[in-house]
């Protein structure tokens, strides 16, 4: 929906025979050129990545008729596992860099994947997480257009590790960042917290559980969208991915020298999630999520952006949990269900590594 359409090139694609990558595929010739064309350029699948030129070649004046700023991101991704409910890695690396774009009110358009694989690793698997990269970035009108493989020895990396850069375009008049928060304003957030790092954490079989936490991951574009259409004076919009909400709140009341009070009885956590962090002496404020975002609104529009937000699938547990105060600054506090309060400090460390 969003792609700029492009004249496709036939070019003849290449198979692999082998059940496992070997070092072969890395080495520059044919056994690689045969893994890149079947696991990656046929599962893509679009004319900018088809011709295997060292770079996807992108029309200036059609991004420039969507917008006057162009947004760039990359991030990587060395989830463990693999797979877990709700998602993979192909699926996380997608959504993730699709929202590092929204977030900053761009439309996404293109990524890259670039993927460093272990010697050893099922041909089937990587197809896999291929077919998963192409049925997300699909679905969300974006296209993989570039890319590279590197293949290491075993034991050098895990399985694999993608590295995802996205392109996206601005449209005039869209500023946001977390240095424009205002006291007054209000705190919201797109729904249930802490569910991609429970997923993660139940998935690597530290924990029983008879109904495995599914994770959260999921593409927020459309849903920004939304949000700044109805809340047009949003002054920011962060994910809450690794550190989770807390990180981002201390982020935002450092960088626009505010304070930030949420309150715990108006934040929304799964029953699930809250026992599993009660079991485990964890904080859910810190729990990683990969399908939600923090919103900074402005008081007279905050309840035309939460009814946005609970009008889309992704939204509808939205809530406004808290305030922008004028207190010191970066300081964030939460009032607890007891009547006290307690400082919500930055993260310190990592609560849960290798969780995207």
């Amino acid at each position: 929906m969003n792609v700029i359409p492009i004249t496709r090139t036939p070019r003849r694609l290449g198979t692999v025979s082998v059940r496992t990558v070997t070092l072969a595929h890395g080495g520059g010739g044919k056994a690689m050129k045969d893994l890149i064309d079947d696991v990656f350029v046929r599962t893509f699948d679009n004319a900018r990545l088809a011709p295997l030129e060292d770079q996807a070649r992108i029309d200036l004046a059609a991004l420039a008729s969507l917008g006057d700023r162009l947004a760039f991101t990359t991030d990587s991704f060395v989830v463990d596992p693999l797979f877990f409910p709700g998602g993979d890695i192909g699926k996380l690396a997608v959504c993730g860099t699709i929202n590092d774009l929204a977030v900053g009110g761009a439309t996404p358009l293109y990524l890259s994947c670039a993927a460093i694989v272990e010697e050893g690793v099922e041909i089937d698997m990587l197809r896999r997480i291929a077919s998963s990269m192409a049925e997300t970035a699909h679905a969300a009108g974006v296209e993989i257009v570039t890319g590279d493989t590197k293949v290491v020895h075993k034991g050098a990396c895990d399985k694999i590790f993608l590295t995802t850069t996205g392109i996206g375009v601005i449209r005039e008049g869209m500023t946001l960042g977390a240095h424009l928060a205002r006291p007054g304003d209000i705190v919201i957030v797109n729904g249930l917290l802490g569910d991609h790092g429970a997923a993660i954490l139940g998935a690597r079989g530290d924990m029983a559980l008879d109904s495995p936490i599914e994770s959260d991951c999921a593409p927020l574009h459309e849903l920004i969208f939304n949000l700044l259409t109805a809340a047009p004076g949003t002054r920011a919009v962060r994910d809450a991915t690794r550190g989770g909400v807390a990180t981002v709140l201390n982020e935002i009341a450092d960088s626009s020298g505010v304070s930030i009070t949420i309150e715990e009885e108006r934040t929304p956590l799964r029953p699930e999630v809250k026992g599993f962090c009660e079991i485990l002496g964890l904080d859910p404020l810190y729990l990683a999520n990969e399908g939600k975002i923090v919103a900074i609104v402005p008081p007279d529009e905050a309840e035309a952006a939460l009814l946005a937000l609970r009008s889309h699938a992704f939204g509808r547990d939205a809530a406004a949990i808290g305030e922008v105060g004028a207190g010191e600054a970066g300081r964030v506090t939460m009032r607890t269900v007891f009547g006290g309060t307690r400082i919500v400090d930055m993260l310190v460390g990592e609560q849960l590594p290798r969780i995207c």
